[in-house]
C-alpha cells in the first residue's frame, strides 16, 4: 500500500497535463527534456542540446529522446536562411502535440530571427580602398637579379687576402710506435647481428620487426652469446616463447625483446653415465653357458658357469646346431628343442 502527500506550490511551478507525464511512447529522458523546456521562461532561447547537457542526458539518449518528441509532435524544427546567407535552425517546443501544418502557422507568427546576430565582415566587404594603395600590375622586366647596365654605385672593396703561412711537413711516423692495426669487430656482435637478421626465417610472425629495433635486439642477443649460449639456444628459446599457429603477433619486436631480456644461466653438463646397472633382484646373477631357448640367468654358488638344470642334464652341453635326436635310457626320442618325446620305432603319424 502506498500513500501520497501533495502540496500545491505557490510559485515556480509549471502546469503539465497528465497525458504528457504518463505518455506511453516517451521514455524518461524524453519526458524530462520536454518538461525542462516547458519550465523555462518565455524569453529563454535555450536549445534542446543545451538542456540535455544541463539535465545530464547522454548523446545517445538525447538523440533517442529528440526523435521520440518529434515523432509525437511535441518538437518541430525548420531551417531558415538569415541575412548575409547564413542558415539557422529554429526549434518549436509545445505542451500539446501539433501537426506539421499547425507548427508552420506558429512559426509564421514568430520573428524571422531572434537572439544575438553574429557579424561576418567577409560576407559584405567595405567599399573603402585597401590601406596599401591601389592594385598594381605585375612586373614584366626579367629576373630581379639580372646584371644591371649603366652607371651604378661602386661595390664595396674586396678584403685583402693575407698570405697563408707555409705548412711544415708532417714528421715521419715512427714505425715502432705505430699501432699494429685496429681491432676488427667483435665476432659475437657479428654473430648476434646475423642471428637477428635471420629471425624472419624462424617464424612468419617475426617478419614485421621494425628496422629501428634491430640494434637493440642485437645487443640483447650479444649478451646471450657472451654468457655462453649458442645461436641454437637462442633460436630454441624464441621458438618456445612464440604463440601458437594462427595467433596474430601485433608487436613482434617487443615480443622478441621481452623473451631476450633475461639471460638464464648455462645448464650444467650431464654427468657421464656408466654401464647399465642391473636391478637389485638380478644383482650377482650370471648367464648360463648351456643350451637354452632364451638366455638363462642364475646365481652361482662358486665359479660355475652352468645352471643346476644344465649341470644335471649332460645333453644340454652340446651346441644347438650339433645336437640331434638321440635315444635315452627311457626309450624316448627327444628333439633339439627339448619338446615332447615320442616312443622309439613309432612314426609321428602312426
Amino acid at each position: 500500500m502506498i500513500y501520497r502527500n501533495f502540496i500545491a506550490p505557490s510559485r515556480d511551478f509549471t502546469q503539465l497535463t497528465n497525458a504528457l507525464i504518463r505518455h506511453p511512447r516517451l521514455d524518461s529522458h524524453a519526458t524530462r527534456l520536454l518538461t525542462w523546456q516547458l519550465s523555462l521562461p518565455a524569453h529563454a532561447r535555450e536549445t534542446l542540446s543545451d538542456t540535455a547537457k544541463r539535465a545530464r542526458i547522454g548523446a545517445t539518449s538525447f538523440i533517442t529522446a529528440k526523435r521520440q518528441l518529434k515523432a509525437e509532435g511535441y518538437v518541430h524544427e525548420r531551417r531558415v536562411q538569415m541575412t548575409g546567407g547564413l542558415w539557422a535552425t529554429q526549434q518549436l517546443v509545445s505542451s500539446m502535440p501539433l501537426h506539421p501544418e499547425e507548427a508552420a502557422k506558429v512559426f509564421a507568427r514568430l520573428p524571422a530571427h531572434t537572439g544575438i546576430e553574429r557579424v561576418y565582415p567577409q560576407v559584405a566587404p567595405s567599399a573603402l580602398p585597401p590601406a596599401v594603395g591601389g592594385p598594381t600590375p605585375p612586373s614584366t622586366d626579367g629576373h630581379p637579379e639580372k646584371t644591371p647596365e649603366g652607371k651604378t654605385s661602386n661595390p664595396p672593396p674586396e678584403p685583402e687576402h693575407e698570405p697563408r703561412p707555409e705548412r711544415e711537413p708532417d714528421p715521419e711516423p715512427d714505425p715502432e710506435s705505430e699501432p699494429e692495426g685496429e681491432p676488427g669487430p667483435d665476432p659475437q656482435f657479428v654473430e648476434a647481428r646475423a642471428l637477428v637478421g635471420a629471425l624472419p626465417l624462424l617464424s612468419p610472425a617475426l617478419r614485421r620487426i621494425p628496422p629501428g629495433m634491430r640494434d637493440e635486439l642485437t645487443l640483447l642477443v650479444a649478451r646471450w652469446l657472451a654468457a655462453g649460449h649458442t645461436s641454437a639456444d637462442v633460436h630454441e628459446h624464441l621458438r618456445l616463447g612464440l604463440p601458437g599457429a594462427g595467433t596474430p603477433v601485433r608487436r613482434p619486436g617487443g615480443l622478441v625483446r621481452y623473451l631476450l631480456k633475461d639471460v638464464p644461466p648455462l645448464a650444467p653438463p650431464p654427468a657421464p653415465q656408466g654401464p647399465p646397472r642391473l636391478s637389485a633382484r638380478l644383482e650377482g646373477a650370471v648367464e648360463c653357458s648351456g643350451r637354452h631357448v632364451q638366455p638363462m640367468l642364475f646365481r652361482p654358488v662358486a665359479d660355475e658357469t652352468l645352471c643346476p638344470d644344465c649341470a644335471a642334464t649332460p645333453c644340454r652341453l652340446r651346441a644347438p646346431e650339433a645336437a640331434g635326436p638321440r635315444v635315452v635310457a627311457s626309450g624316448v626320442r627327444r628333439g633339439s628343442g627339448g619338446g615332447r618325446g615320442l616312443p622309439v620305432g613309432r612314426r609321428p603319424g602312426g
